[in-house]
């Protein structure tokens, strides 16, 4: 479980996204610059400069061939992967915070945060195939919701966007008509602000973390609650195993909060959770601040990566774990 530490962000982690092929990873940070990684050996690939703001999110379409960011400048921005090149920047009046490829890459869904008055928002973009065709004109606009969303993802066949947010609720969308169709029932679901969002492989289902301390599985579809996980700390980020019936969840607090003198320092820990049996398994410790992003490789057979951020001024790192499942005594 040792890791290797890459340094290529001068300010906190906020998010981790690997391709399809699971040989790269991206990272955004607080620091304004998308990263790209080699996810077999930690190498920086590239990054991605044109922001000037905190970026909060990021996805890659299907192939690889473009990145699309969500920042705190009020702007989502495509970009060429291969070449770092900037190809498009979607303007907004908010700071545009989450950020999601639908099936076929030829939609996304960005969402925007309050902001001078302005209430958040979820919007359709068409991604068209030539630059010359795009424009920023959205095909949909999901407003009427209170507080932040901070994740808003597409669902089953993209015929649904599932948003999650500081208001503790689920809610599932028409993609079309924008209709709601669905909420999260308020005494089973989550009690505090819901942080992260991660969807299994065939998007059936989803799973949750929340700052009420627990994290839970969900139906894509019908939005029945399946599993809940229960853990110390608030949770900051969660994922799926693509392969073996586990989860992880990592957390810890507000890196406001947060000192290099806490009596916690060096033990802030991602656990892992049998996914069916809803029990704690392993985790790993070490961290020095609240583990703010966790992604799993989608192959399922190359590395476990987790993602920190430290406060007091420390410098953010992407951390590479290698996941041994002898270690959890998991047989693949």
């Amino acid at each position: 479980m040792r890791p290797v530490l890459m340094k290529g962000h001068e300010r906190p982690l906020t998010f981790l996204k690997y391709n399809r092929d699971g040989d790269l990873l991206f990272s955004c940070a607080k620091d304004h610059t998308p990263t790209v990684w080699y996810a077999s050996n930690g190498d920086r690939l590239g990054t991605y400069r044109g922001h000037n703001g905190a970026l909060w999110s990021c996805d890659v379409s299907c192939h690889s061939t473009r990145l699309i960011t969500g920042s705190a400048d009020q702007t989502a921005k495509l970009w060429d992967v291969q070449t770092g090149r900037e190809l498009f920047t979607f303007r907004f009046v908010a700071p545009a915070r989450s950020v999601d490829f639908a099936i076929g890459d030829h939609l996304a869904v960005i969402t925007t945060d309050s902001f001078m008055g302005k209430t958040p928002t979820a919007q359709v973009k068409r991604i068209a195939e030539d630059l010359q065709d795009q424009t920023e004109e959205s095909a949909l606009v999901i407003s009427g919701i209170t507080g932040r969303i901070n994740r808003a993802v597409w669902g089953p066949g993209n015929r649904t966007i599932i948003t999650a947010g500081e208001d503790a609720t689920i809610r599932i969308w028409d993609s079309e008509t924008g209709k709601l169709l669905k909420e999260s029932d308020k005494e089973a679901g989550h009690q505090k602000a819901i942080s992260s969002l991660s969807k299994s492989l065939d998007w059936s289902h989803f799973l949750t973390g929340s700052l009420d301390k627990s994290a839970k599985l969900w139906d894509a579809r019908t939005l029945t609650l399946i599993k809940t996980y229960v853990t110390e700390l608030p949770v900051n980020a969660v994922d799926m195993s693509p392969t073996l019936d586990n989860v992880v969840i990592g957390g810890g607090q507000d890196a406001m909060n947060v000192t290099m003198t806490d009596r916690r320092a060096g033990k802030f820990e991602a656990k892992f959770f049998h996914k069916i049996l809803q029990e704690e398994i392993g985790g790993v410790k070490g961290h020095f601040g609240p583990i703010n992003a966790l992604a799993f490789n989608p192959d399922g057979k190359r590395l476990f990566h987790i993602t920190f951020f430290s406060s007091g001024g420390e410098d953010g790192y992407v951390r590479l774990h290698h996941f041994d499942p002898e270690y959890f005594n998991i047989k693949m």
